[in-house]
């Protein structure tokens, strides 16, 4: 039996790292309800230092990884997972959603944010026995030292790293957020307030739900808004978003901080 083949009729064999004992619990009972693709917890570990040890004499397909852990972190422990022949695939698990920015510069397959929903899991594993399936390296695209941060994004299958520096805007459209750059529009999974605290002072909450980029804001204009369900057809303010010309509205109260941002930048 081939190697593809062995990996595709069997269990997707998963090693826990998570220095919560509770943690480690619910992710064990997420991958047992998880049916497709079958997978069994065949290790738990509480730090970097019991993961090797288990690794010693184990293997597993895949790490489901904690970040921040007393000891070596996750981030060092992944370092030292990718020198392993074979390497096992890493999907990180963090309460912390900036890490995720992180998470790529080491070839994870994915990033969860606690607490991890069900749905979000199964996707991860899926991704992780596609790969392993098709024979392909479970490390997404190659990642160049000076990329910078990124914003990872899932699209049919495939793994996309936007760099934050060609984001124009973010915008919560229902149970998604709308990502802009200047040539595509891509879908996300997480939530604005993440991706606020995650990007940091370079954008700017202009309406509850779109975060802009600082310097990709061209113009702040009243204007009759369009898009916004709440206030479809009013007069309002709004910002235009260079090198796209779109407008986004802005909220009343966020009006003074866009123009700052304008004065600061000379526009």
């Amino acid at each position: 039996m081939s190697a593809v083949h062995a990996v595709a009729t069997r269990a997707l064999r998963v090693l826990v790292v998570d220095d919560e004992e509770l943690a480690r619990l619910r992710l064990r009972t997420l991958v047992a309800e998880c049916g497709e693709p079958h997978c069994q917890v065949a290790g738990e570990a509480a730090n970097a230092a019991q993961a090797l040890v288990w690794l010693m004499t184990h293997e597993c397909d895949l790490v489901l990884l904690d970040v921040q852990m007393p000891g070596r972190d996750g981030t060092q422990l992944a370092a030292e997972l990718r020198l392993k022949t074979p390497a096992p695939a890493v999907v990180f698990v963090t309460a912390h959603a900036q890490h995720a920015l992180k998470a790529f510069d080491l070839e994870a397959i994915d990033y969860l944010t606690k607490p991890v929903k069900r749905e979000r899991l199964q996707m991860a594993l899926r991704r992780v026995a596609q790969r392993m399936a098709g024979g392909q390296p479970v490390a997404p695209v190659p990642v160049t030292k000076d990329e910078g941060p990124v914003i990872v994004v899932t699209d049919r299958g495939r793994i996309i790293r936007v760099p934050v520096s060609d984001v124009l805007y973010l915008k919560a459209e229902l149970k998604y957020v709308t990502l802009r750059t200047a040539e595509h529009t891509h879908v996300l999974d997480d939530s604005l307030a993440d991706l606020e605290e995650r990007l940091g002072h370079h954008f700017l909450r202009v309406h509850r739900n779109a975060l802009v980029a600082r310097r990709a804001v061209r113009a702040l204009e009243r204007r009759t808004i369009v898009g916004d369900p709440d206030e479809e057809g009013a007069e309002g303010w709004a910002v235009c978003m260079a090198p796209v010309g779109e407008w986004l509205a802005v909220s009343r109260r966020q009006v003074a901080a866009v123009r700052e941002a304008l004065v600061a930048a000379g526009r």
